[in-house]
């Protein structure tokens, strides 16, 4: 890529961040309008849960596919042609007539998405490459999300109160196309210098693993477990095939030696806990304030905005603590703030009090806003510029994975505790274990950045970084340690 002036680099930082916005504010707005869907659809909890399960299963699946197929043949040409397929899948989403098709829809979507988050941070990396930079712009880019926590209840409320729940996936049309015109025009072709071959086996078992686990989980509380058994031996198996093909490619689908970095390992596990703790905690925070307290739409939406504007505010904070000092300050205030969060709900019963409910909704946001910097920052910045799609594409699998087991896991723990009861009356007591699930991601987001961030884990980055070099630059590296 070449050298861009520093108000082009904010240009195409802007631009990225247009896609972002487009993917959160597609899930934030969603889970807002998930009642009225129920409501006008028919569908049960497992239904709504697989609206939002469909969509990230399948991203969680392609993204690494994308990731490395933009570093093949170019990361511009595969970012606009999954601008032109998330607009044309929320088209598609606005037109379905049940439930089946707006979960196929939302298939497509993800088709679309998967060719944007990873490929938009992909270039973001190549365009910065001061790592301070590269820091600050990873934090404006977190802020798009508080952007979309913030605008999409409010925006979501408004369009399910006045217009109708369809009216949510009009909203992508005009920033999908306007993304695709600037990137058109301003944002210059980039790929790696040596392009990595396909690996359709790793992208099966890839897609056989998630698919069969989500599933297994999502349909537990209604099918007997004798009838799972077959999908989770299926992922096991798939599990185990991965990691025994995957170190004999040369140029695998994941590529096993990343993990020999303990700041890219934590970065994946804090970013599969945070995103489970996020996933769950939506789709509860939705569920109780409109089918518990009887909110409309706009005013579940005008509730989020405690736990959406910390968001904002402190993502952009948590890039600039992570460019002077580090990633471990964000993730300890991150994982300190969300366990708190949970354990008010999980402990305490916060919904049931006013007070308890904005302070739990506050302590998530602050929580949520310093965990997304560290975790982009850290799978990135260690890796070879050539790798960087892969790198990001694992980061953000990890992300859509972890929303993914966290709706399922959640959302099957409150169908089994609701049972046959009244739903209003059940929901408190049944929401409980879904709860302290959200304590345990809390600690895990705490105990893991605390552990892989120090200097043995730095150490361990610099070596897989230099394994992962090229074969010139892995020669200077080695000739320098042993000098």
């Amino acid at each position: 890529m070449p050298e861009l002036s520093p108000r082009r680099r904010v240009l195409v930082l802007a631009i990225c961040c247009m896609s972002l916005l487009i993917v959160s504010l597609d899930n934030t707005v969603l889970n807002v309008a998930l009642p009225a869907m129920q409501q006008d659809l028919h569908a049960s909890t497992s239904g709504l849960q697989w609206t939002i399960d469909a969509y990230t299963l399948v991203l969680a699946s392609l993204l690494m596919l994308a990731g490395s197929t933009a570093d093949r043949i170019g990361r511009k040409r595969v970012f606009m042609a999954g601008l032109v397929v998330f607009t044309l899948g929320s088209v598609l989403c606005s037109l379905a007539p049940d439930l089946d098709a707006l979960i196929a829809f939302r298939m497509v979507q993800a088709v679309g998405g998967s060719m944007l988050n990873p490929v938009a941070m992909s270039i973001i990396t190549n365009t910065f490459t001061d790592p301070s930079e590269r820091a600050r712009a990873i934090g404006a880019w977190g802020a798009v999300v508080g952007i979309s926590m913030a605008a999409g209840p409010l925006v979501g409320g408004l369009l399910v109160e006045s217009v109708g729940w369809r009216s949510i996936f009009w909203i992508n049309l005009p920033v999908g196309l306007a993304a695709l015109l600037l990137t058109l025009r301003f944002v210059p072709e980039s790929r790696a210098p040596r392009a990595r071959r396909p690996d359709p086996v790793g992208q099966v078992l890839v897609i056989t693993l998630f698919g069969s686990l989500t599933y297994a989980i999502i349909e537990a509380p209604s099918t007997p477990l004798a009838s799972l058994a077959p999908l989770l031996v299926l992922a096991l198996a798939a599990l185990a095939a991965l990691l025994r093909y995957e170190p004999r490619r040369a140029e695998p689908l994941i590529d096993l030696r990343f993990f020999r970095s303990a700041p890219f390992s934590g970065a994946t596990a804090i970013a599969v806990s945070a995103f489970a703790a996020l996933g769950g905690f939506l789709f509860l925070s939705t569920l109780y304030l409109q089918n518990v307290r009887g909110l409309t739409a706009l005013e579940a939406g005008l509730w989020m905005l405690p736990m959406a504007v910390p968001t904002f505010l402190c993502a952009p904070l948590s890039g600039r603590l992570v460019g002077t000092r580090g990633p471990r300050l964000s993730l300890v205030i991150a994982g300190l703030a969300m366990t708190a969060s949970a354990v008010l709900f999980a402990a305490f019963e916060a919904e049931t009090s006013n007070v308890t409910l904005f302070l739990g909704y506050v302590l998530f946001g602050v929580g949520f806003g310093f965990v997304n910097a560290p975790i982009t920052n850290t799978a990135v910045s260690g890796m070879p510029r050539a790798q960087a799609g892969v790198a990001a594409a694992v980061a953000s699998t990890s992300r859509q994975l972890g929303q993914t087991l966290g709706v399922a896991v959640v959302g099957a723990v409150l169908a089994s505790g609701v049972g046959a009861s009244s739903y209003r009356e059940a929901f408190v007591s049944a929401a409980r274990p879904g709860w302290w699930i959200l304590v345990a991601c809390g600690l895990a987001v705490l105990a893991l950045g605390a552990v892989t961030s120090g200097r043995w884990a730095r150490a361990t980055a610099e070596r897989t970084a230099a394994r992962l070099a090229s074969p010139e630059v892995r020669d200077v590296a080695v000739a320098a340690e042993r000098a």
